[in-house]
């Protein structure tokens, strides 16, 4: 294993921040695999997953027994990690900006639909090999003017060119689920399977620029762009894997969740190590156009009704919302059917806030598709 440390803050920056990364194996020899948890600081499920992943790496490594090159990134935002208000924890957003760490990655189909004008050929292999050169010198051009930008083309950096690439979140309160780009449902239900995914929630792009899709939607861009005399699958396999809530750190989920992921690697050639029956998945895939936030009409107690993990009718009573002055409630109901997979650990709501998130399976809300 070789532990890399990169700069993240200037001779201009007030502050002072840097990224470790972990690399196994070796490049250029089989599959290309990124692992980054806690992009969101203070998601903490992930860093737990990564301490288990460690120690098996480097096993695996130790013995010969990985086929390619694994980087794993412990903890993805040490910007965000030296961030508190107020005694709390807050790593969704950078405090300078104002700009939520996943969001506005560098989408490099643009440059690239201009700069393999006339490159291209019939052979996918080597045009998938011509779009990761491009994407890379794409990304070392990205000229960022914060911190927060450095740190998202640091990350990119490495990703941009993988064969599978996840980013392991987690959610207010959840059941465990995995966002994707549509073209990836095939290529990702292995993974969900093996994690007990209960939501897998597709779209061709969720809007914003995610660093997942950063990573992936390229491929199916480009392909649009070039069309099918020139072939280009959908090479990179990025996901967003939420590790349920906040909350639910402990050895036994983070275990199991590390286990799960080997295995995918496993699957897909990347280590060897004695390969399980993928299990029988908990759940079908789902437009993230279908996922309904179901939204508090005003202040109150938020009691909730439904189990997280539960599949609800249309119109079924969700949560209560009781005004602790006048006592009047206020029943919120979907209006879809799905599956109940996020809700807010707030139990006192303000109007216009999300309080939960149902999987429905048709598709019915466009432009900007996740939560802030």
């Amino acid at each position: 294993m070789q532990v890399k440390t990169q700069a993240i803050s200037s001779s201009e920056s007030s502050t002072h921040y840097q990224l470790t990364s972990l690399h196994y194996g070796q490049p250029g020899r089989g599959k290309k695999v990124y692992i980054q948890a806690a992009l969101h600081a203070d998601e903490v499920p992930g860093m737990l997953v990564a301490q288990f992943l460690r120690t098996e790496l480097n096993a695996l490594e130790a013995a010969g027994k990985i086929n390619g090159e694994i980087i794993l990134v412990p903890a993805a935002n040490p910007i965000g990690l030296a961030q508190a208000i107020q005694g709390a924890p807050f790593g969704r957003f950078d405090l300078s900006t104002g700009t939520n760490f996943n969001r506005n990655y560098k989408h490099v189909a643009g440059e690239l639909k201009l700069s393999l004008a006339g490159l291209l050929g019939s052979d996918a292999d080597a045009n998938v090999a011509l779009i990761r050169a491009h994407a890379r010198a794409s990304i070392a051009a990205w000229q960022p003017r914060t911190d927060a930008a450095v740190l998202k083309k640091i990350l990119l950096g490495m990703a941009v060119d993988a064969d599978i690439v996840l980013d392991l979140h987690c959610d207010n309160e959840a059941v465990l689920h995995i966002y994707a780009g549509t073209p990836l449902a095939q290529a990702v239900a292995p993974l969900a399977a093996l994690l007990g995914a209960r939501a897998v929630l597709l779209a061709l792009e969720a809007g914003e620029e995610p660093f997942d899709e950063a990573c992936s939607r390229l491929w199916w861009d480009l392909q649009t762009h070039f069309g099918p005399d020139f072939p280009i699958p959908p090479a990179c396999l990025s996901t967003t894997v939420e590790l349920r809530g906040e909350a639910d750190v402990d050895y036994g989920h983070a275990g199991r969740d590390a286990a799960a992921l080997l295995q995918f690697l496993a699957h897909a050639g990347v280590v060897d190590m004695p390969l399980f029956p993928l299990p029988r998945p908990l759940c079908d895939s789902t437009p993230l156009e279908g996922v309904e936030p179901v939204v508090s009409p005003h202040a109150g107690v938020l009691v909730f009704h439904r189990a997280l993990g539960e599949h609800v009718e249309a119109g079924a009573a969700l949560a209560d919302v009781i005004d602790p002055v006048s006592g009047a409630t206020t029943t919120l109901s979907t209006t879809v059917a799905g599956v109940f997979f996020a809700r807010t650990a707030h139990r006192h709501v303000l109007r216009g806030m999300d309080i939960g998130k149902i999987a429905g399976a048709k598709p019915f809300r466009t432009g900007k598709l996740l939560s802030q």
